[in-house]
């Protein structure tokens, strides 16, 4: 009897490896550019989320395992496995990072912590690290955008998998058909990720980046020695853990979803970002004082409220998916950085005041993106909107500003040697050895 022919998932999967393993895709120089600035833009929020108590800590308990590689900030040298947990743990620590729409969610990140890990613990030039990182965001971004979760899960660590597994797999040398098993032995064992930690205040979310980012490596390594997986394996997985049919057609190839990915110009989910604007322009256009502010209203499109309409937040992470402290936080303090989610930050009270202000509404006309603010003082009222936010694919953040927002975040970690890696992350030849 003969093999049924291969799912229409199974194809799209085989032809996307097939176009990222034959081609160069620095060869776009559009492309090569956007992975030039996320690769930075990661190792910045890395970088920034590594002095935090809790994630130096992390770090302390592992490296306890001595290993070889060294990260900024970090006392002890941390084994391959463990310093890409860590790495995909911080980067999105603050909520500044990566994102690309059509997915809902971050392959970049994904796909950065284990190549990153990979590339310091050997000789690796700039541009190997830069074509794992778009054959990750790749793979990561047409899977994402297939494996759309169900209510209640957190998009880090499932889908996103993929494209840590294949940046392993690129940077470790594997051929196109072993990169594709390395693929299907993880879509075998993918996680089902939870919201709730979000929802209660808890950090194991960020966990779930770390979990992704050590079974990529076991998986490629799996690979490599010839260990097998069904090639149907991420079909059914799709189809057993989200119900979800086979008949599903992946953007083909040729078509870079890596610029179509933003970068984030504030910190904490990116559905908060246009209230955020808004408030700030009230700010700016008013002059007016907070304190003298009576009600608010954000209006803004059903998803941001699906996933960030966390009132009264207690916790860092609470209020980083948190509409209402978005728009507090900036009308208080005129930005939306890390150092907003502070316990000091939390406990201001006249932030507090204004949080509760804010009354919550669906805007049907809009899709995607994009609020409405009204701000009632004693003696006045206005009123403003913001489709767009700085970082957004339609208006990437320049060279300048990603490496003006790497030197905020990573200054601490990186000292004096600060300048030196934004420079060669963003300028250098292809050819250069990647160091931190």
């Amino acid at each position: 009897m003969s093999a049924p022919p291969p799912s229409r998932l199974a194809r799209g999967l085989a032809a996307t490896v097939d176009w990222l393993w034959r081609d160069d895709p620095l060869a776009d120089a559009a492309v090569a550019q956007r992975a030039r600035r996320l690769l930075l833009d990661c190792l910045g929020c890395a970088a920034a989320a590594l002095a935090k108590p809790e994630v130096a800590r992390l770090a302390a308990a592992l490296g306890a395992d001595a290993g070889s590689i060294a990260l900024p900030g970090i006392a002890d040298r941390l084994t391959v496995g463990h310093a890409a947990a860590l790495l995909a743990t911080a980067i999105p620590w603050d909520e500044a990072c990566e994102g690309l729409p059509r997915a809902h969610g971050r392959p970049g990140i994904h796909a950065a912590a284990p190549a990153i890990a990979l590339a310091l613990a050997r000789p690796t030039a700039l541009g190997a690290l830069l074509r794992a990182l778009v054959a990750g965001y790749e793979v990561g971004g047409r899977l994402g955008e297939a494996f759309r979760i169900k209510p209640g899960m957190h998009v880090d660590g499932t889908w996103g998998t993929f494209g840590a597994v294949a940046a392993a797999a690129c940077l470790r040398g594997l051929d196109a058909p072993t990169a594709r098993q390395a693929l299907d032995a993880a879509a075998c064992q993918l996680p089902f990720s939870l919201y709730l930690p979000i929802a209660d205040g808890h950090t194991a979310r960020n966990l779930y980046l770390g979990h992704a980012a050590q079974l990529a490596l076991l998986v490629t390594a799996a690979a490599a020695a010839g260990v097998t997986a069904p090639t149907e394996a991420v079909a059914t997985q799709r189809r057993l853990a989200l119900g979800l049919d086979d008949n599903v057609a992946l953007t083909p190839p040729g078509q870079f979803l890596i610029l179509e990915g933003y970068l984030k110009n504030f910190a904490g989910v990116r559905h908060a970002h246009y209230g955020a604007a808004c408030a700030l322009t009230w700010r700016a256009a008013t002059g007016a004082d907070p304190r003298h502010i009576r009600a608010l209203t954000l209006a803004t499109y059903p998803e941001a409220l699906t996933y960030a309409a966390n009132r009264a937040p207690r916790t860092a992470i609470q209020a980083q998916f948190s509409l209402s402290f978005a728009v507090a936080r900036a009308l208080v303090a005129g930005s939306l950085a890390p150092d907003a989610y502070t316990q000091e930050a939390l406990a201001d009270p006249e932030l507090q005041r204004l949080e509760r202000l804010v009354e919550l509404a669906v805007d049907p006309a809009l899709t995607g993106r994009g609020a409405t603010l009204l701000v009632t003082t004693e003696d006045a009222a206005w009123r403003g909107s913001s489709m767009g936010s700085t970082g957004d694919p339609e208006r990437p953040m320049s060279d300048a500003a990603v490496e003006q927002k790497f030197l905020d975040y990573a200054a601490p970690a990186l000292g004096t040697r600060v300048d030196t890696v934004a420079d060669l992350i963003l300028r250098a030849p292809f050819d250069t050895r990647f160091i931190l």
